[in-house]
């Protein structure tokens, strides 16, 4: 990335060691505990890939597909993995906002000190998420020493996981496994459809290559979630109210990537959380009351600043995707089957629009051509 005297827009190192040092410490576990748990979740892991693939159906039985790697960490550890994914896709980004600096007075002084302030407030937000995030399928972040693989990996974050089942108080195994199944969901669309992860960062690339802003407001932007993080966040202005920071940057060609995006999203998490539920009865006896329960947790979040936070990252939003995704996922294959929802995976003009998405009739309609005998 384009560097200005040796500084860069975001100081990363910074923000791995704020985000280290004040995310919330992990329940109390013993180190016999421990080693049990990441035992579990990784069996299960390998249990859930079965399980998906059979439910599924999208890769057919002696298909070779990407053996991407599963890994067991700690909150430190998707810290670590998510700044270097955020590095990785934000690179072309920062690298023009940072030439566009250095033509200005001072530029390089700025350099310096915005890298190191940016770098402390996204530290802050990835402690608040470090201590929520169950699991994730991490398709963009390149290969390091402390994660190894490339290509995409799967994480499953033990400390939180342990947090929230005994928060819920439900039984562990099952709900180790239930968890699972939805992370797996996640590695089985990747590792199933080869064009995926290209055509969503091309989509996320002109994202950002639509973004016409200065450094100083994206700095801005970061300072209004930090604020809010710490309960200081000033009175919104009018038409502000419950925006989040993606929605404040957008400029119409963006508006029209994000709604792309959103669809998509919702897509997989909805597609995931099906899957999650439709395998959940045969082999997680307990299914119907943790997904009440999870639920529950899900809609009520930890109070008013949670709340605030969770408006301005757009975390909201990817509640609405869970929902909505699910409901369009329900819909089409009740419709016309797994494998009629399975066209969906054929080429990005098979996947739902926004629109769709709200509408799945609309998407059986055009992508099997309904009531006209003849398929897309």
């Amino acid at each position: 990335m384009t560097s200005i005297g040796g500084a860069e827009m975001v100081d990363w190192n910074l923000a791995v060691a704020t985000a280290t040092r004040l995310v919330r410490p992990g329940p109390e576990v013993g180190r016999d505990e421990a080693r049990a748990v990441v035992a579990e979740l990784r069996g299960h892991a390998r249990t859930s890939e079965r399980h998906v693939r059979e439910f599924t159906r999208m890769i057919p039985e002696g298909t070779p597909v990407e053996d991407t790697p599963v890994l067991v960490v700690d909150r430190a550890g998707w810290i670590r993995a998510n700044v270097a994914g955020f590095r990785e896709l934000l690179g072309p980004l920062l690298g023009r906002m940072q030439e566009r600096r250095g033509n200005t007075p001072g530029g390089a002084v700025l350099g310096v000190v915005g890298g190191k302030v940016t770098g402390v407030e996204l530290g802050m937000l990835l402690s608040f998420l470090a201590s929520r995030v169950l699991g994730q399928y991490e398709t963009f972040a390149p290969a390091g020493r402390d994660l190894p693989g490339s290509g995409g990996r799967l994480l499953l974050v033990a400390p939180n996981i342990v947090h929230v089942e005994r928060e819920l108080d439900v039984a562990p195994h099952d709900f180790r496994l239930w968890v699972c199944l939805h992370e797996e969901t996640h590695r089985t669309q990747f590792t199933a459809v080869p064009w995926l992860r290209d055509h969503l960062e091309g989509e996320i690339q002109s994202f950002l290559g639509a973004t016409d802003m200065d450094p100083m407001t994206v700095l801005e932007r970061l300072r209004e979630a930090a604020q809010s993080f710490a309960g200081a966040r000033p009175e919104a202005e009018d038409g502000e109210e419950g925006r989040s920071l993606v929605e404040l940057v957008q400029t119409p060609e963006q508006r029209e990537i994000l709604g792309r995006l959103t669809a998509v999203m919702s897509l997989l998490e909805g597609h995931a959380d099906y899957v999650m539920d439709g395998v959940g009865p045969e082999v997680v006896p307990s299914v119907a009351e943790i997904r009440e329960k999870f639920q529950q947790r899900r809609a009520s979040g930890a109070g008013r600043l949670d709340a605030a936070l969770r408006r301005l990252l757009g975390l909201d939003a990817k509640l609405r995707q869970y929902r909505d995704g699910e409901r369009f996922v329900r819909a089409v294959v009740g419709q016309v089957g797994m494998d009629g929802f399975n066209r969906v995976w054929t080429s990005p003009n098979t996947l739902p629009t926004k629109s769709e998405i709200a509408r799945p009739a609309d998407w059986v309609a055009r992508v099997h051509r309904k009531g006209t005998g003849e398929e897309a």
